[in-house]
C-alpha cells in the first residue's frame, strides 16, 4: 500500500495489555494509518458505534468479554460496522483457537508472539481484499483535532467526539471552502432560524469542542461583515 492509501485507512486496536497496545497503536500509526486503541470489548463497542472503522486488530484473550464474543457479536450488528474486517491476535496456537476465531467472522489470525512486520503485511492483504474505500475529501487537521468530512467525524488524539447533526453539516460546509469565508446567512439557510442565531450558537458549541482557547479561536474563525471560516492546519 502507498503512504497516501495508509493515511486513508483508519484502524481500531483492542487489546487489555497496555504495554502491547501502546507499541501496537505507535508501530502502525508510525507506518501510516490512523489509529485508535481500545482497552476491551466495552471500550471497543463504543468506538464502533460511534465511528467507522476500515480494520480492527483484536487480542482474543481479555477480561470480561474475549475476542470471540465480540466478533459474534459485531458480524451479527450488521451495517458497516458488522463488516468491518478482524485481525485476531492471541498467545494461544492451538488449531482449534485459530478455527474458532475464523469461524466467528475473523478475517485472519495471528499468533503471539510476531513480528511486526508479519502483522503489517497481514493487515495489508486484508485491507486490499476489503471493499475499496470510496474517494473523498481526507481529513483535515485542526490541532489536536480532525475532522473527515465524508464520514462527518470529529476526533481529538483520535478519540472521537459527539457532534450533532447540525453540527455535522456546518463542519461540512465549512470544510468544503476550507480556509475561505462562507457566508454567515448561507450558513443560516439549512437551520431553523434564517437570521443565523442557530449557526452562531452551533459554531460556540463547535469551538468548545475543538478550540484549544474558544475565546480566540485559532481554527473556527469569525471573519467580520461576511461569516465563518474553518482554517486547518
Amino acid at each position: 500500500m502507498t503512504p497516501e492509501e495508509r493515511a486513508e485507512r483508519h484502524l481500531l486496536v483492542v487489546d487489555d495489555d497496555d504495554r502491547i497496545r501502546t507499541l501496537l497503536k505507535e508501530f502502525l500509526a508510525r507506518a501510516g494509518f490512523r489509529v485508535s486503541a481500545a482497552a476491551d470489548a466495552a471500550h471497543a463497542d463504543r468506538l464502533t458505534g460511534a465511528m467507522d472503522f476500515d480494520l480492527l486488530v483484536l487480542d482474543v484473550m481479555m477480561p470480561g468479554e474475549d475476542g470471540f464474543s465480540f466478533t459474534r457479536r459485531l458480524r451479527a450488528r450488521g451495517g458497516e460496522a458488522g463488516r468491518t474486517p478482524i485481525l485476531m491476535l492471541t498467545a494461544r496456537d492451538q488449531t482449534s483457537d485459530r478455527i474458532e476465531g475464523l469461524t466467528h467472522g475473523a478475517d485472519d489470525y495471528l499468533a503471539k508472539p510476531f513480528e511486526p512486520r508479519e502483522l503489517l503485511l497481514r493487515i495489508e492483504s486484508i485491507l486490499r481484499r476489503s471493499t475499496p474505500k470510496p474517494s473523498g475529501p481526507r481529513a483535515l487537521s485542526l490541532g489536536a483535532c480532525a475532522f473527515e468530512p465524508e464520514r462527518g467525524e470529529l476526533t481529538r488524539d483520535g478519540e472521537p467526539i459527539r457532534l450533532t447533526e447540525a453540527e455535522v453539516a456546518l463542519l461540512r460546509r465549512l470544510a468544503k471552502a476550507a480556509h475561505a469565508p462562507v457566508d454567515r446567512l448561507e450558513l443560516a439557510r439549512d437551520t431553523v432560524d434564517a437570521t443565523g442565531r442557530a449557526v452562531d450558537v452551533q459554531v460556540t458549541r463547535l469551538r468548545r469542542k475543538i478550540e484549544p482557547d474558544p475565546k480566540n479561536p485559532r481554527y473556527l474563525q469569525t471573519v467580520r461583515g461576511i461569516g465563518y471560516r474553518l482554517a486547518p492546519d
